[in-house]
């Protein structure tokens, strides 16, 4: 069996979302890149009318520029392994996945076997989410972590002592891996949903909401997570750039939030807000 390999070029803040895009019409692999990101079809499965009304419908807004080609099918386990390194949050926080050797000098260690997913640490806005997490008291509060990728943040929240966590995403795959991941941390009792958060509908008030998304995202949403944050609760955001802090500031503004801290890598921010 052979694989199409397409190398996307585009603008960051739309890789996400051609990832999600290109997931709905068969492509079951991705690995990001410098650039963009590479996305991997079975050659059988590949509808080339489909491929085509994703392209189009965001050529111009993400400048994709794509070159195609073909390659062997591979074990893709096996590709991400080569490629996937530890990380440390500050002295506290070590990142691994299950063939890493442990680093018990390290208060909390988070296991994450990705595969294809999104959230394993080394992305800038996953970084620093992990930052601001451990300043925010979990111990026996009620988490909500929404487009939660590979289920990172909701582990931490785990280990931070939360009492109750509950977390989706939009992608089946993330779902599945997610849940993978509970159960590697020890969180047999908790399953990710899918969906987004007005499908989810999550009940009742939380006294920490995470979304590490994106602006657009943030923007339409804020008003759903002013309703599931409960006064004086915490809001955790991310999945923006620097420049882009005042926009989803003034909009949760909007909403009865107060920023607390913003955090800065590379670029990209995340901040915390709590509500009035």
């Amino acid at each position: 069996m052979q694989y199409l390999e397409f190398k996307f070029s585009c603008k960051e803040p739309y890789r996400e979302i051609l990832i999600a895009e290109l997931s709905e019409v068969g492509y079951d692999s991705f690995l990001e890149t410098d650039e963009g990101f590479d996305a991997y079809i079975q050659e059988d499965l590949f509808d080339r009318n489909s491929f085509q009304q994703v392209i189009d419908q965001y050529y111009e807004a993400a400048s994709i520029q794509v070159t195609e080609g073909k390659m062997p099918k591979v074990n893709w386990n096996e590709e991400w392994e080569k490629n996937y390194d530890p990380i440390e949050v500050g002295d506290q926080v070590y990142v691994r996945a299950s063939f890493h050797q442990p680093r018990p000098e390290f208060k909390y260690e988070i296991l994450i076997n990705p595969k294809m997913s999104f959230g394993t640490g080394h992305h800038a806005t996953t970084f620093l989410m992990l930052s601001h997490q451990l300043t925010i008291d979990h111990a026996g509060k009620r988490v909500l972590d929404i487009g939660s990728g590979t289920g990172i943040l909701a582990i931490m929240a785990h280990q931070l002592g939360a009492k109750e966590i509950e977390a989706f995403d939009i992608d089946e795959w993330c779902v599945e891996n997610g849940n993978e991941n509970f159960e590697l941390n020890g969180m047999n009792k908790v399953r990710m949903g899918m969906g987004t958060v007005r499908e989810v509908k999550p009940e009742g008030e939380f006294d920490i909401v995470l979304a590490n998304i994106n602006k657009n995202v943030l923007l339409d949403e804020m008003e759903v997570y002013a309703t599931l944050v409960k006064s004086k609760g915490h809001l955790l955001l991310s999945g923006f750039y620097e420049h882009d802090v005042l926009d989803i500031a003034e909009k949760a503004f909007q909403f009865g939030f107060v920023e607390k801290e913003v955090q800065t890598k590379d670029d990209w921010a995340a901040l915390i807000l709590e509500k009035l």
